[in-house]
């Protein structure tokens, strides 16, 4: 009998260790728990190193979610990408997980329905969206059938999903037409900005005099119809616009005779 391997990840941790339990009484399931992003990803790549990799991963809708005193929704907690004990947040554990274990196959536990948060879920890569009082034997039937590349959905959450689905191409469309009007040194700013540098970083990395770097951030917002960096950053993401690579070599400046240009500036 093939084994089914699964990692449940849920920072409420009498519920992941109960649901874990639950699972293991299943012949053909062997099954593990987690108690943060971090955590998981721990836990997957020493099965891996053991090679016995996880084909399952069960994650919290919420992992990674506070709610700020007065306020109805969760919010995500800054997401740290550097360090062990990193936080990380359900959907981004998601991706990460499809970017760098494509065979695995997540799948979203959730205490109620949002469209929205199902829909970014769906766009990292999770293979299904269960809520968490639903029996175990729906939840098993959930996992087999994502083992088969199925993609599981409530029928109660199909409309909204595929409403927020459509609205997301359509900002991202035009979020693309907007980006595609920049100039290419515009768009390394604005890939720079992504990446989160600051005007002096910016200039430093390009060979630019920091009141060009001023002058091409203002162009960028100007023509991305937006009046602060982080909407432009926003906008950028939509648009499938990647940070600069940082850990890469900043390009080369133009030699022009025996002069450098940086940026209009002769050195």
């Amino acid at each position: 009998m093939a084994r089914i391997r699964v990692l449940v990840v849920d920072d409420h941790r009498i519920f992941a260790e109960s649901l874990a339990a639950a699972l293991a009484a299943e012949p053909d399931v062997d099954v593990a728990a987690a108690g943060s992003g971090p955590a998981a990803l721990r836990c997957m790549e020493r099965a891996a190193a053991e090679g016995r990799g996880y084909d399952v991963i069960l994650v919290d809708a919420e992992l990674g979610l506070v709610r700020p005193p007065g306020r109805p929704a969760a919010v995500p907690v800054p997401v740290r990408t550097a360090g062990a004990n990193s936080l990380v947040d359900g959907i981004s554990l998601v991706a990460g997980i499809r970017s760098a274990r494509p065979s695995v196959r997540p799948v979203v536990l959730a205490e109620k329905d949002d469209p929205r948060r199902a829909a970014l879920a769906l766009q990292a890569g999770a293979c299904g969206w269960v809520a968490k009082d639903s029996s175990l034997q729906r939840l098993l039937a959930v996992i087999r059938g994502v083992l088969r590349d199925e993609t599981h959905l409530p029928p109660a959450l199909l409309t909204g999903v595929l409403r927020e689905l459509m609205a997301d191409r359509k900002h991202r469309t035009e979020s693309e037409q907007l980006v595609e009007s920049l100039t290419p040194r515009e768009r390394e700013v604005l890939r720079c900005m992504v990446a989160g540098l600051g005007r002096k970083a910016v200039a430093e990395r390009l060979f630019l005099s920091p009141h060009t770097v001023r002058t091409h951030m203002q162009n960028v917002l100007g023509k991305l119809g937006v009046h602060s960096t982080l909407a432009a950053v926003a906008l950028a993401r939509r648009a499938g616009v990647g940070p600069a690579d940082l850990g890469a070599e900043a390009p080369v400046p133009v030699l022009t005779g025996n002069v450098v240009e940086r940026g209009g500036q002769l050195a």
